[in-house]
């Protein structure tokens, strides 16, 4: 990330909005602003592959696995302002277990970007399914998204579910249904 762009960027932002970003508390806004996106947006510079590439096969374990209630922030792609929110992900090994910390880094990853809930939903899905090989794979987002609550419609209780179904859970409504009742609060 360019952070000397970034602070050149928020000087004429500053200008234009018409204010006057050598006064004190604006002298050093450019600079917070480049460090605070250096880190928001470190997924960019994150390969969802390696964090998921380290993986215990001698467990053989061949029964759900869930993570739920991963907290997220993240930013809408359209509006450049925050979304956040739970994550739940759950998958069936198909022999290979990876450590649960990697699912929490794999969600970071993700959220760390300009990012659409819908894209994010299936990328957490597919990268799970390509590194892991499981026998099925489910993730669920429950979001709020400020581009809706501070500005156009304003509806501050609108929140935004999105899931992404990929092999047992798809074809097994069973399967389904256990990871659901299990992520309920």
């Amino acid at each position: 990330m360019e952070k000397g762009v970034i602070e050149y960027s928020v000087v004429n932002l500053l200008k234009a909005m018409g204010e006057d970003f050598k006064r004190e508390g604006l002298k050093d806004t450019p600079a917070r602003v480049a460090r605070m996106y250096s880190e928001i947006f470190e997924g960019y510079e994150q390969d969802p592959e390696k964090i998921l590439e380290r993986t215990f096969s001698d467990e053989d374990h061949h029964e759900m696995v869930i993570v739920r209630d991963i907290d997220f922030f993240s930013h809408c792609e359209h509006h450049m302002v925050p979304f956040f929110g739970k994550v739940h992900i759950a998958y069936i090994p198909n022999g290979r277990v990876v450590g649960l910390s990697k699912l929490v880094r794999l969600v970071e990853c993700y959220a760390h970007r300009l990012q659409i809930q819908e894209r994010m939903v299936a990328q957490i899905a597919d990268a799970i399914e390509k590194s892991l090989e499981p026998l099925g794979v489910m993730v669920v987002i429950e979001a709020e998204h400020l581009c809706m609550k501070m500005r156009g419609v304003k509806n501050a209780c609108a929140d935004t579910v999105t899931s992404a179904v990929r092999g047992a859970f798809m074809e097994n409504p069973e399967t389904r249904a256990e990871f659901l009742s299990l992520v309920r609060r």
